[in-house]
Parts: structure tokens; sequence; C-alpha cells
């Protein structure tokens, strides 16, 4: 066959192509996993890493979305691919975790019934929503979006990830078997109404273990072993069923003594985990909390007014139930606090005689752990997400701005960025053109 054939030609065309796949192939495995996304480092400034003792002059090495190493700087080696942020003067903490959010309104269950398992937060979400923009000059970079509380069960909550979305599957947060999320319950007087809601906080807590009581029964049949014998598919009774499993948290508002103690009992019968929200009364009930090693969430208003079953609401909160064990978180129940502010929640808290140490981790740890994603955030740590904001001075200080805030190695948030500067700084409609004045909203909306 000649040297030039065309037959040549044909098979040296084609075998080209199938020995620089295998070449490239073999130099992939020889080379660093990492070769392609070099490190980056930020160095000088002083860490709380919330998980251990703070840093002075600490290292953070980040690589992609995660965190390569943390330490003091006469302990840490800076790759030579690194590069280096100067954030000598500066504070660097994990991301803050908002365990009780409304942005984007996932508003879930209609008024059609008190109790609503089947309905998700995640069919409602509006991830254009400039709060989240907000919430990202705040400091936060992971939220629990959860529907309102006028239902004994306002249907599934979501987790999410506070990065560039143009989608929600974009702020998911994957898990073995799905996308991270809870369930939104509430009692007291929200969830009180004309029929079919309860009048009643005595009818409302029947109705749930009505419900519950049902789900137990779901999910006995759903066991058997000839397939005839099995219900029909339940939407309702499925969710219920993830929450009697321990697959699916509830989230509770509730602020009254004797409606957290109500939670209580039914978390006792049922045996579902559960994370008590606002208790504005928790101090009067602190050790009771302790004692069934529940974790609560907490909302911290400094103005007059709101609803009446909130009157006793104290800023010792946080004291009491750290003192009594108690796992303690904030929540910005976002709009009802600007997400902007959150750090001063815990600031707060702090004044009335929290420990610093304890008010720090219920921004960011304690949070993390009422979401079960401590092992992934909450803490700066290697090999956890690389989740962290840049602070201007101390975190407690009305003078300290949020200068950075990066979500899985990408910086979203920067100061300096005057469009990132007008959604920190400005009024309600900043970065917004279609909200520029308030009365130009939904009333509806608004009222939410």
């Amino acid at each position: 066959m000649p040297f030039e054939s065309a037959t040549y030609r044909t098979f040296a065309c084609h075998l080209a192509p199938a020995i620089l796949i295998l070449l490239a192939s073999a130099l992939s495995l020889a080379a660093p996993a990492h070769a392609e996304t070099p490190a980056q480092a930020f160095v000088g400034g002083k860490i709380l890493t919330i998980s251990g003792p703070p840093i002075e002059n600490g290292v953070l090495i980040i690589r992609g979305k995660v965190i390569e190493a943390v330490g003091p700087a006469d302990q840490i080696s800076i790759p030579a691919d690194a590069e280096v942020h100067s954030v000598e003067g500066k504070i660097l903490m994990p991301g803050l975790v908002d365990t009780h959010s409304h942005i984007g309104s996932p508003y879930a269950a209609d008024r059609s019934a008190p109790i609503q398992p089947a309905v998700r937060s995640l069919d409602s979400i509006n991830v254009r929503d400039k709060g989240f923009q907000r919430a990202r000059s705040g400091g936060l970079t992971t939220l629990n979006l959860m529907s309102g509380s006028g239902h004994l069960m306002g249907g599934q909550t979501l987790y999410v990830k506070l990065r560039d979305a143009n989608t929600i599957d974009d702020f998911l947060i994957a898990t073995d078997d799905g996308f991270a999320g809870g369930m939104k319950m509430a009692n007291g007087t929200n969830s009180r109404w004309d029929p079919p809601f309860p009048g009643t906080r005595a009818k409302s807590a029947a109705l749930v273990r009505e419900q519950f009581v049902k789900a137990q029964e779901y999910q006995r049949k759903m066991a058997a072993d000839d397939p005839e014998k099995r219900p029909d598919r339940d939407l309702a009774m499925e969710a219920l069923v993830e929450i009697l499993e321990g697959k699916r948290k509830v989230h509770h508002h509730t602020h009254r003594h004797d409606d957290i103690l109500t939670v209580l009992r039914l978390k006792e019968e049922f045996g579902f985990e559960v994370v008590l929200h606002h208790v504005s009364e928790a101090w009067k009930v602190a050790d009771e909390i302790a004692a069934a090693g529940v974790a609560s969430s907490l909302i911290m208003i400094d103005s007059p007014g709101g609803k009446l079953e909130a009157v006793h609401v104290a800023f010792e909160n946080g004291k009491a139930l750290e003192e009594a064990g108690a796992s303690v978180a904030f929540h910005t129940d976002d709009l009802i606090n600007d997400s902007r502010l959150f750090l001063r929640s815990a600031a707060l808290a702090v004044r009335a005689g929290m420990s610093r140490e304890g008010a720090l981790r219920s921004l960011t740890l304690a949070g993390a752990e009422m979401l079960d994603l401590e092992d992934r955030i909450g803490s700066l740590e290697s090999g956890k997400d690389a989740d962290f904001i840049i602070l201007s001075g101390d975190p407690f200080s009305v003078y300290t701005k949020v200068e950075q805030t990066w979500v899985e190695g990408q910086k979203l948030f920067d100061l300096t960025d005057p469009e990132h500067r007008l959604i920190a700084v400005g009024g309600w409609g900043a970065g917004s053109p279609g909200h520029a004045h308030i009365a130009c909203l939904d009333h509806e909306e608004v009222d939410r």
C-alpha cells in the first residue's frame, strides 16, 4: 500500500485523536488533582474558627470550593500557586447561617386546610429576589427558607446556599436522597382561624396528633411484604413519615411557654426532631427545653409592637438557654429583621448576658447543626465548604461592616463594588427598579 494512499490517510486521521486522548489522560493522572485550581490564601487577619480558639495573625487557605488549611501564620505553609490576599486588621469568620427566613416568597400552604405537609417551598421561591443579595451583604451564606406561620403545618422548608443563581436548582444543597430541607409547623395564635382551622390551642394540638397517628398507620402499612396490601401513594403521609423516621426535621414556630411545652409533649410522643423558633418565653421554661434535648432559634426584636403572645419576650433568652445547657441559634425572620443586620441579633444577646463565644456559635455552627449541615458549614476547618466573611472589626460592634462574603470559594459580595454597596446600605428598593418605592409594592406581600 503506497505510503500516501487515501486508506492510510483515513486510518491516520482516526488514530491521531485517540492517541491524543490517551496522552491527555496519562498527563492528567500524573499531574496533581488540583493543578487547574490554584489556591487562595488570606493572611494577616484574626480568624474566628468557631470550632476552636481565635487565631491572631492567622492564615486561611481555600482551593476551589473547600477550605484546605487554617491556622496560625507560623504553622501554615502557603502553597506556591496561591493568590495571596492581605486581610491585616480584619476579622475572618464562617459565613452566617439563618435558620428562619422568608426571602424569595417561599410561601407554601394555602387556606384550604390547617395541615399541608405535601406542599414545598421549593415550588414558589423567586431566586431573583434582591433579598438574597441583601442577605449576602449581611454575611449570610446559608438560609432555611420557609412558609409563614398561619398553619399548624405550613409545608416543607428548603435549605439553600446563597450561590449565584439563575434557577432554584442553583441554590439547592444536595443530599444522598435529594436536597436538604425541613418541615414548618406552628402553634399559638397564628394558626387559629375559622373552620377548618382550629379555634383553640387544645384543638390545634389534637389535629396535629391525629395526623401523626395516621402517618404511623401509613408507615406500618407501607412496610407490608405484600405490595397488594400497601396503600396508594399519599404525598402528605410520605412527608410525615419522613419526620417520624428522622429524615426531615420540624422547625416549629412557638412563643408562649405553654405552647413551647405542647411542642415538647408532641416531640416526646412521636419521637420527631424539632427546633423551636422564636420562643419568646424561653426564659420561663429554659430547663425544660434543655432537658428535652431540643434546640432553639431566637428572634431578637429591639422595637415595640408585635403580637400579644410575645409580650414577655426577653433579650435574656439567649443567656437563659445557654446557662440551662440548650443549643441556641438566631434567625432574622426576614423581613421581620433585616438580614443586613443579622450580627446585631447576637450582639443584643451578649449585652443581655450571653457569652461572646456562645453568641458567635449561635450565628454559625449552632445554626448549621439545626439544619444537619455541621459537617459542611458553620466553622472554618479543613475540608469544609469555603463559606466565610471578612469583617472590618469586632463582629458585635455597631461600627463593623461586612466587607466581603465568600460562598464555596467565590466572592459574591464586596463592599467596594458600587452595585454591592448600594444593596448593603440602600433603602428598601435598593438595586431593584421594580421596587423603588414602598407604595408600588403589592400590599398582600407587604402584609406577609
